[in-house]
């Protein structure tokens, strides 16, 4: 998406505010993002530590009011963060936030940058973090720093700011981030911090003053009215900033912002110039009239006065396109020959470097002049931007002339890397309004090309090139789509992992293997699973041809393991063979329209995890989903009966049949329908019913009053109500509740091994009629002890979890299945007890209606059993009663020993037969 259709898209969404505006249509939008620019030489720079931080109302302020080059240096990709609009997580997230953070700099007139460079990269967001040793530790805090004051020597900003304060309250990563930037002040000036730059032709580099946002109007020495209204965007740079937010969907960003007043307070706490404290430029050269009045040399000065006048007679010009088209080329002509004299001369060496770096820029800049001016718009497209190894494809450049005047002397060439073959440059002696010129370009992709990654640079683009006064200027396009070399075949499983339950072991398991078709052709593979020793699949080996590019087949394996599996974990390769060529990745296809269409690949594996995991028998779990958790679908890999309820099943089928209903994480912000049916949600637990409300935060269409039957309020400021060691200690308060023993006894060792975090949004208040079981802190905090709240209601429960199991069931965590799986089971174990033996007779009969006994001699066996108890029942013989309910227990323990009976059957009966044990000896 370009800078023009993203501010297009959201003034569609803005409500008009102002006075004395002129219509949007008679402003040139595109010319004036460019031209603006030429008003200031003035660089800053806004770091911060995940997409989203950036302070958006104030480079859109600097960047979009004033001029300046403003950007963004990000530390991370936001990885460890929640999505709000799918359910990528991890690298795929991170992958989405930061083709957000693009887009939304692209409103902001802002470039956005990363320290992180690779999926999976050391700078990560692991989640949220409490203190910036920890985030450093985790990072690594001499890599983050090296690439941190690599950066600034790269960019050579003027000013600097990080977006937040280093205070006690701040997440860590933004803590770090700030630290690491106050540091660099001086470090990135001083030649003895990583010298290796020195050696490889990069420069010290002075910020000339560093910046915080100020902790108060009180405190600030620097404060910028930035609410004005800008007629050329017909918005205020709060409203541009706020339409930037937009785009960071996976995060819910952006708001409706009136045109007001408002203030941007700073607080000088670097400084290396003469300026005062009031002025945020004051002892910087804001343009080449400042840098003229710094040089000695009287004929750099009057070249440098020049060539800002001839400058902003360019600025003066707009909207003339042809006039600004012309002057920009002239004005190329003279920052060459200035910097040429520059480089000559024998200006002070610091001076020369600063000053050379600002006609650098301002030469990039006119060649973006030109282009826009031009009129020409230039779309090049490939047969398909999917390419593969080996491929001839041919890119096609349309060029159209949308402006109204004729552009001669283009030359346009696809750049591409010196290993591929591209026909050689197309000239265009002239173009006439209104006129288009089209092009093909044959492109041979290498054999050995590398695959695609979402955070290099583009492998090909378009360079166009126009003459003008005998002036060039030059431009780098990107291509309309995103152009990816994958391999020939992806491999996608089906499931992701497996759970092998040690308590219900299957004969075999089945795995669903998708395979994708990259080749523009056809292609035959033979798709295969490398197994640890002593396991099986059937069939071996799947031989399949896809016939075409982007072509699908599914194929399914039965995983069959071997009879003595423990407890632990192991990976299951899945592997295709074509033409003595190896494909074993996934391709992850990333598609949103906001964001450009990306591609992340991945080893293909299933990731095994074997673990007792009881589950009760019968259990109808009905599963409110809302997008941002696979919950559902873990619990029916494992066996569960999980039904995901729609619209229609919340508004008007029978809720009763279900024992527990639960809701996915933050289902209120994207379930409408939960909202509008939350009464029926009540009234299912009034009748006996057992609902699992899963974390919100308080901005989720959260009723502190109405959404759970009691008052319940999470707790704000939400950064302090979390805890976020994932190793804390937990102290379960009652031990001995059903909640912790029924059907997994749960223990210590189930607190072990959880990732990222033990719980966010914590409850900070709630109604007296809510129990409590669960105590955790992060170090030298005050413990939360509402991780775990449930309250009778009517005549059932309703419970509420702020702990993560989406995020342990996701990376199958064995205690987040144990204790999410005695939470959604509460309830069910009065149905397994048993006041007389008919009870117990009823169980056996439901169950044998459920096929859940080898055969009917087992069934008759424990019938036999039972109808000899039955006699001394009638006796009220309890001495005999109990030796033949122990026997029954003993038979039950030799069929599941041998595999004649389900676990749930074993389960149960044997729960219903101590239950009437203990009722006959009380």
């Amino acid at each position: 998406m370009n800078t023009l259709l993203s501010i297009m898209l959201v003034l569609f969404l803005l409500p008009m505010h102002g006075t004395a505006k002129a219509p949007l249509h008679q402003h040139d939008v595109d010319l004036w993002n460019v031209v603006n620019p030429l008003n200031t030489t003035v660089t800053f720079l806004n770091t911060g530590a995940h997409p989203d931080d950036e302070r958006s109302d104030l480079l859109a302020y600097l960047s979009r009011g004033l001029g300046i080059k403003t950007a963004s240096l990000i530390a991370n990709r936001g990885e460890g963060g929640q999505n709000e609009i799918g359910s990528e997580l991890g690298d795929g997230l991170g992958i989405i936030r930061s083709n957000e953070m693009i887009e939304a700099a692209g409103v902001t007139g802002v470039k956005a940058y990363h320290l992180s460079q690779t999926t999976s990269d050391p700078i990560y967001d692991f989640g949220f973090s409490k203190s910036p040793e920890e985030t450093l530790e985790k990072w690594g805090e001499d890599l983050t720093y090296e690439r941190f004051i690599r950066f600034i020597r790269e960019y050579q900003p003027d000013i600097v700011m990080p977006s937040f304060r280093n205070v006690a309250n701040q997440h860590g990563h933004h803590r770090a981030a700030t630290i690491l930037s106050e540091r660099a002040f001086e470090d990135a000036a001083n030649p003895n911090i990583y010298p290796e730059h020195l050696e490889e032709g990069l420069s010290t580099w002075q910020m000339k003053k560093f910046y915080l946002p100020a902790a108060s109007a009180e405190t600030a020495t620097t404060s910028i009215e930035i609410g004005d209204y800008d007629p050329i965007y017909d918005m205020s740079y709060p409203q541009i900033g706020e339409a930037s937010r937009y785009l960071h969907k996976s995060q819910g960003m952006g708001r409706d912002v009136p045109v007001e007043p408002r203030q941007f307070h700073l607080e000088l706490v670097g400084n290396v110039t003469d300026g005062e404290d009031e002025d945020l430029f004051s002892g910087i050269p804001y343009n080449f009239y400042d840098w003229a009045e710094i040089v000695p040399n009287q004929g750099l000065h009057n070249q440098l006065t020049k060539l800002q006048q001839k400058l902003d007679t360019i600025v003066d010009s707009y909207p003339n396109r042809e006039v600004i088209f012309s002057d920009a080329h002239q004005a190329l002509k003279d920052v060459k020959k200035v910097t040429k004299k520059v480089g000559k001369s024998e200006l002070d060496p610091d001076l020369k470097h600063d000053l050379l770096h600002k006609l650098e820029i301002k030469e990039e800049q006119l060649n973006e002049v030109s282009l826009v001016a031009s009129g020409l718009d230039v779309e090049t497209t490939l047969n398909s931007p999917v390419l593969t190894q080996g491929e001839q494809t041919t890119a096609t450049v349309k060029v159209e002339n949308k402006g109204a005047f004729t552009v001669k002397h283009i030359d346009l060439a696809i750049a591409a890397p010196s290993t591929w073959e591209v026909d050689k440059d197309k000239h265009i002696k002239k173009i006439l309004p209104g006129e288009t010129i089209t092009f093909e370009f044959n492109v041979i992709v290498p054999e050995e090309e590398k695959f695609y990654h979402p955070y290099e640079e583009p492998i090909l683009q378009t360079n166009l090139s126009i003459k003008e006064k005998g002036e060039v200027s030059e431009n780098a396009l990107n291509f309309t789509d995103t152009v990816a070399v994958l391999p020939d075949v992806s491999l996608t499983t089906k499931p992701a992992n497996v759970v092998i339950n040690t308590a219900d072991m299957q004969d075999f398991y089945t795995l669903s293997v998708e395979a994708k078709n990259y080749v523009n052709g056809t292609k035959e593979v033979d798709v295969s699973l490398d197994l640890p020793e002593g396991w099986q699949s059937e069939p071996v080996e799947h031989t399949i041809k896809l016939d075409n590019r982007f072509d699908t087949k599914e194929i399914e394996f039965s995983i069959i393991p071997p009879e003595d599996v423990k407890e632990g974990e192991l990976d299951i390769h899945v592997k295709a063979l074509s033409d003595g060529k190896k494909y074993d990745s996934t391709i992850q296809e990333i598609t949103y329209d906001h964001i450009n269409h990306e591609y992340f690949q991945y080893p293909t594996l299933v990731h095994v995890a074997s673990f007792e995991l009881l589950k009760p028998g019968n259990l109808k779990v009905g599963y409110i989903e809302s997008g941002f958790d696979e919950v559902a679908d873990y619990l029916i890999n494992v066996g569960f009966d999980v039904t995901k309820l729609k619209e229609t099943d919340l508004s008007s089928a029978d809720l009763s049949e279900y024992d527990t209903i639960v809701t996915g994480i933050r289902a209120n912000l994207a379930r409408a329908d939960l909202i509008a049916n939350n009464e029926r949600l009540k009234e299912y637990a009034r009748n006996g019913g057992h609902v699992v409300f899963q974390y919100h935060k308080p901005g989720d269409n959260w009723d502190i009053n109405e959404t759970l039957p009691y008052s319940l309020e999470l707790g704000m400021p939400s950064i302090e109500w979390r805890v976020t060691d994932e190793t804390a200690p937990v102290t379960m308060t009652k031990p001995d509740h059903p909640l912790f023993n029924y059907p997994n006894k749960i223990t210590d060792a189930d607190w072990d091994g959880w990732v990222q975090e033990r719980g966010l949004y914590f409850p900070m208040n709630w109604d007296d009629r809510y129990e409590t079981f669960v105590s955790m802190a992060d170090p030298n905090e005050d413990p939360f002890d509402g991780g775990i709240l449930m309250a009778e209601y009517g005549e059932g429960t309703y419970l509420y979890t702020n702990l993560v199991f989406y995020r342990q069931i996701a990376n199958q965590v064995s205690g987040g299945y144990r204790i999410f799986t005695n939470l959604i089971s509460y309830g069910h174990e009065t149905t397994t007890t048993a006041s007389t033996v008919n009870d117990i007779q009823a169980l056996v009969e439901k169950f044998a209606r459920q096929d859940t006994f080898e055969n009917k001699e087992i069934v008759q066996a424990l019938q036999l059993h039972l109808t000899a108890v039955s006699h001394y029942e009638k006796e009220e013989n309890t001495a005999k009663l109990v030796k033949h309910m122990n026997g029954f227990k003993e038979l039950l323990d030799y069929q599941k020993e041998h595999g004649l009976i389900s676990v749930d059957a074993y389960e149960s009966l044997h729960l219903a037969s101590d239950s009437l044990i203990a009722n006959w000896e009380q």
